[in-house]
C-alpha cells in the first residue's frame, strides 16, 4: 500500500516482513504479534463509528477529530479507502527525557558492576508536596516500602499512638511499619484509612522518582538516579491563612530529616525543589542562614533548585547616578487582588520614590523615612515600608503593597520614579512574587534575567541547581540565574536536565514535567551515588557538604556557547557524575 493517507513509516512497516520489523527500533512499534493487530493514530471527520462497525476495530476518540484505534493487520489497507479517514499513522517510540537525561548526566557508567553505585546505604530526603507511597517505584520487590518515615505536616491525627515527630507540634509521622501495614491492604480506601497521606499535585512523587525511583512500574525503563537508596519524605504543610508552605515548615522539615539521619547513622542527601522571591538574594535570609549552619551537621548534602524565574518578569534592576532619575515600569494585569513589590538597595544610597498609577496621578516623592507610610491613589491603597539593615543582612529593603479599595488593582502600567538624593554605589533590585502566584499579564516591562535565583538556592553552602535541555545542550530559558546580589557568589553551582522529564506520577504511572524542580533531584541522586562511593565503600569518608559540591563541580561538563566559567546561567557546567569520581 502506498496511499497518501498513510504515514511513510506505516507504509514501510506494512511492506516489511515481521521478522525484519522486529529487528528495527521503530518499525514494529504499534504491532501486537500475539493478536496480529496494529495500534494506529487516525485523523478523521464525521462519524468514526460507521467505519469501526464495518471494519470491526475498537477506538478511543480524542479531541479535535483524532482517535487511537486497534485494527487487524489485514484491514489496514481497507481503512484508508473510507472518506471519513483523513490520515493514518503508526505510533513512534518515545525516548523519554529521563532516559536521555540520565545518560547526559554520566550516570549509567556508575551503575555498572564495576562501580555499582545506586545509592545503597544512603538516605534521600524529599521535602515537597508528599508522595504516592503505594507507587511501585518506591517499594521493594516483595512489595514493602522503601520509605523509612513519612511526615505529613497537613494531617493532625487523633488516633492514639499517632502524632507529629517527637519535638514537633504539627502533622502526623508514619513509620515504615505503618506504611507496610497500609500496603498489605489491596483496597485503596483501606490503605488511605491507615496512612491517609496523598500527593495531590504529584510534584513530590515526580521529584522522588527522579532521585530514587527504582522503575518497578515500568520494568526498569524509568529508573531514577539512586534506585537502591532509602527514602524519608516530608509533605510540607500550609502556612496560616495561606495555601502555600512557609519557610518555617521547610526549616522544621530539614531539621527533622537531619535528626533522623543522625539517629539512624545514615548519610543523607536532601532535595529542596522549591523557593520564593522574598529576600535580598544575597544568601543572607534567615532560612538560608539556617541551611548554611545545618549543612555542617552530620554527613549531609543539601540540594536546592534555582527556580523558574529566568524567563519571568518578576525581577528588574539598575544603577542610579546622582542627578539622574529613573523610571521602573510595572504592568499589572487583570484580577490582581494584591501585589507586593520588594526593592533592595544599599543602605548608604538614598533616593526618593514617586509612584505613578495608570491615570498619571502621582504619589510622592516619598521620602526615605524609616518605617511604614500609607497612601491612597486612584482607589488603590499603598503601604510602603522602609526597612533597616538586619544583623544578618546589610542591605535595605523597601516593601510596597498594593491593595485595591474594590476587588482588584487598576490594570495598566504603574511606574516607580527613583529620584537620587545621595548615591555612592547606586545598584538596586526590584522583585515581585514568583510567577506561580501572580497573573501572566503582570510583570516588569524591562525584566532582568540575572539574579533570578529563588531563595533558598542563593544560600552559600547548599548545592544550587539550574536546568538545561539535555536534548540539545541548551540552557533552559526558564532556569533561575545568578549571581547573588551585592557580593556575588557564583550561583548556580551547576545545571542538570530539566526539560520534559518523565518520572513517577500518583496512581502508579508516569508523567512528564519541566522545571528546575526536575533538575534538582538528578543532583540529589548523584550526591547519594557519590556518598555511597565515598562513605559506604570507604573511598572517601568525608564526601559530603562542601566537599560534595567540589566533587560535583569538578565533574561538571562544559556546555557549548560559553567562554567563561563559572557563569550566571549554568554555573560550572552540566552534571556529569562519572567525571566526579577520582581515577
Amino acid at each position: 500500500m502506498n496511499s497518501g493517507k498513510v504515514g511513510n513509516e506505516l507504509n514501510l512497516s506494512l511492506e516489511t516482513p515481521e521478522v525484519q520489523r522486529e529487528r528495527t527500533l521503530d518499525l514494529g512499534v504499534g504491532f501486537n504479534e500475539a493478536t496480529n493487530e496494529w495500534e494506529l493514530i487516525v485523523k478523521f471527520n464525521g462519524d468514526l463509528s460507521r467505519v469501526a462497525d464495518q471494519l470491526g476495530f475498537t477506538y478511543v476518540e480524542l479531541l479535535n477529530g483524532y482517535a487511537v484505534i486497534v485494527i487487524a493487520d489485514s484491514k489496514v489497507d481497507e481503512l484508508a479507502s473510507f472518506e471519513e479517514i483523513e490520515y493514518i499513522e503508526k505510533p513512534k517510540g518515545i525516548f523519554f527525557e529521563v532516559l536521555e537525561a540520565i545518560e547526559a548526566s554520566c550516570i549509567p557508567q556508575l551503575q555498572t558492576p564495576r562501580y555499582d553505585l545506586t545509592g545503597n546505604g544512603i538516605l534521600i530526603a524529599i521535602i515537597d508536596s508528599g508522595i504516592d507511597y503505594s507507587h511501585p517505584d518506591f517499594r521493594f520487590r516483595d512489595g514493602k516500602t522503601r520509605i523509612l518515615y513519612l511526615w505529613d505536616q497537613t494531617i493532625n491525627s487523633t488516633e492514639e499512638g499517632l502524632g507529629p515527630p517527637p519535638g514537633f507540634v504539627a502533622g502526623t509521622l508514619y513509620t515504615e511499619e505503618r506504611i507496610n501495614e497500609a500496603l498489605q491492604n489491596p483496597n485503596k480506601a483501606r490503605q488511605l484509612e491507615i496512612v491517609p497521606s496523598t500527593d495531590l499535585s504529584g510534584h513530590g512523587t515526580h521529584v522522588a522518582g527522579i532521585a530514587a525511583g527504582n522503575g518497578a512500574a515500568s520494568d526498569g525503563r524509568y529508573t531514577g538516579v539512586a534506585p537502591n537508596s532509602r527514602l524519608i519524605v516530608v509533605k510540607l504543610g500550609r502556612s496560616i491563612g495561606e495555601s502555600f508552605p512557609s519557610t518555617t515548615q521547610l526549616m522544621t522539615a530539614v531539621d527533622f530529616v537531619i535528626r533522623k539521619a543522625i539517629e539512624l547513622r545514615i548519610p543523607l542527601s536532601i532535595n529542596v525543589s522549591f523557593g520564593n522571591n522574598y529576600g535580598s538574594h544575597t544568601g543572607n535570609s534567615i532560612v538560608e542562614k539556617y541551611l548554611n549552619d545545618v549543612s555542617n551537621i552530620w554527613k549531609i548534602s543539601i540540594v536546592v533548585g534555582t527556580g523558574n524565574e529566568g524567563a519571568g518578569r518578576t525581577h528588574t534592576s539598575g544603577v542610579l547616578q546622582n542627578n539622574q532619575s529613573q523610571i521602573i515600569e510595572l504592568a499589572i494585569g487583570d484580577a490582581e487582588s494584591s501585589i507586593s513589590v520588594q526593592i533592595w538597595k544599599n543602605y548608604f544610597d538614598v533616593f526618593d520614590i514617586t509612584i505613578i498609577p495608570p491615570s498619571g496621578n502621582r504619589v510622592g516623592p516619598i521620602p526615605s523615612i524609616l518605617g511604614k507610610q500609607q497612601f491612597v491613589v486612584d482607589d488603590t491603597q499603598i503601604l510602603l515600608y522602609y526597612g533597616v539593615p538586619q544583623p544578618i543582612d546589610q542591605d535595605q529593603e523597601i516593601f510596597i503593597v498594593f491593595l485595591p479599595q474594590g476587588l482588584f488593582i487598576e490594570t495598566g502600567i504603574w511606574k516607580f520614579e527613583l529620584t537620587p538624593r545621595n548615591i555612592i554605589v547606586g545598584n538596586y533590585d526590584f522583585w515581585l512574587p514568583t510567577s506561580s502566584v501572580i497573573g501572566p499579564q503582570t510583570g516588569f516591562l524591562r525584566p532582568v534575567a540575572e539574579s533570578t535565583l529563588t531563595i533558598p538556592s542563593s544560600a552559600r553552602n547548599v548545592i544550587s541547581v539550574g536546568a538545561y535541555n539535555s536534548n540539545n545542550d541548551s540552557v533552559a530559558f526558564f532556569s533561575g540565574r545568578g549571581y547573588t546580589r551585592g557580593f556575588p557568589t557564583p550561583k548556580p553551582d551547576l545545571v542538570a536536565p530539566g526539560v520534559d522529564i518523565i518520572s513517577a506520577a500518583p496512581g502508579g504511572g508516569y508523567a512528564s514535567r519541566t522545571g528546575t524542580s526536575m533538575a534538582t533531584p538528578f543532583v540529589t541522586g548523584a550526591a547519594a551515588m557519590l556518598m555511597q562511593w565515598g562513605i559506604i565503600n570507604g573511598n572517601d569518608p568525608y564526601l559530603y557538604g562542601e566537599k560534595m559540591k567540589a566533587y560535583l563541580i569538578k565533574g561538571a561538563r562544559k556546555l557549548p556557547g560559553f567562554t567563561s566559567w563559572p557563569n550566571q546561567q549554568v554555573g560550572y557546567g552540566a552534571l556529569c557524575v562519572y567525571n566526579s569520581i577520582p581515577r
